[in-house]
């Protein structure tokens, strides 16, 4: 944005917000502890559906102490219209635990009777609570002027430039509170808070677009771009199938070292098959040898047996000659 003092900017931003929101009026009336639950469930998501998931807590479950007992994933499932719904569930699961093993109870009722510094830190000191849900709970339960601020909310400011990106690790936007007076404190809370639950939920939005671009005409350059998103997801699945190609290189160089080992051992079995031929000609032939001699004599048996045959033919005959 241009050169303008802060305090300038941020009436505009109201200003700018007002046009494109309605104001939302937070129930002032409900107890310390639900005020927290309900920012627990209230950060990066919509008013309504900050509702549903608080009115689900509260008709799914017996007590609290069910829901501090209960697991996330049991939690999430009764506010499925929040942007995460098991960091929601998260956040509430770790501040009731957190109060009970303080207070043995779920109580915050006493923060009413602290003075505003003593109970927001003894709120930043409580698990699970952000920056967020203890400025949401010192605006509407604590009556301190404070505007809660989330992670989508923080992305609007940072890209009108009205905030830096140390100041979102810090949790704070510099002169805010002494550019926006307590009177309107919630106004324009409510109204920011919606800005950053669109961005969001869709940050490439062209009503979104154009109310930021009304806010800076030079925020162009800054805003989401598809195809920056389109690359980051060519990327993530790049990174996906290098695994895939890893393992396909592994298995190509597993094959040539198998098909390598097995050329080897080819002429190895080669050359004993040679030798267990070798062996067995020679067992054929000494065989063969073998069989030729009992040929021999059953041929020198077959003579004899023919002049014994002839010489008995020869006795017979001469037996069978008259008598002179």
């Amino acid at each position: 944005m241009s050169s303008t003092s802060r305090t300038a900017q941020f009436t505009r931003l109201h200003r700018i917000l007002k046009k494109h929101y309605k104001p939302v009026s937070p129930d002032t009336q409900r107890p310390v502890l639900e005020q927290l639950l309900l920012a627990c469930c209230l950060e990066n998501a919509h008013y309504d559906a900050a509702d549903e998931a608080f009115l689900g807590l509260v008709h799914n479950f017996f007590d609290w102490n069910e829901v501090r007992v209960s697991t996330v994933r049991e939690l999430a499932e009764v506010m499925p219209r929040l942007p995460d719904p098991a960091a929601a569930a998260h956040r509430v699961k770790r501040v009731l635990q957190h109060v009970f093993e303080s207070t043995y109870s779920f109580d915050l009722e006493g923060l009413r009777k602290t003075n505003l510094g003593p109970a927001t830190e003894k709120l930043k000191a409580i698990d699970g609570t952000t920056p967020f849900s203890v400025a949401y709970v010192l605006q509407t339960a604590l009556g301190g002027h404070a505007i809660p601020v989330d992670e989508g909310s923080f992305q609007v400011l940072r890209l009108v430039g009205l905030a830096s990106e140390q100041d979102q690790q810090a949790g704070l936007v510099p002169g805010l509170e002494r550019a926006i007076p307590k009177a309107k404190g919630m106004e324009f809370g409510s109204l920011l808070h919606q800005m950053g639950a669109d961005f969001v939920a869709n940050p490439y939005a062209s009503r979104l677009r154009d109310i930021l671009l009304e806010i800076d005409p030079d925020c162009r350059d800054r805003l989401p771009k598809r195809r920056a998103r389109k690359a980051a997801q060519a990327e993530a699945a790049a990174g996906s199938d290098q695994p895939r190609a890893d393992q396909s290189e592994k298995r190509r160089k597993a094959e040539a070292s198998s098909s390598e080992r097995t050329g080897q051992q080819e002429p190895k079995a080669i050359s004993s098959a040679a030798g267990e031929g070798g062996s067995k000609a020679g067992s054929g032939r000494s065989t063969s040898g073998q069989k030729k001699k009992p040929a021999a004599r059953s041929e020198g048996g077959q003579n004899e047996s023919s002049q014994g045959s002839d010489e008995r033919a020869e006795a017979t005959g001469l037996s069978k000659k008259k008598p002179r």
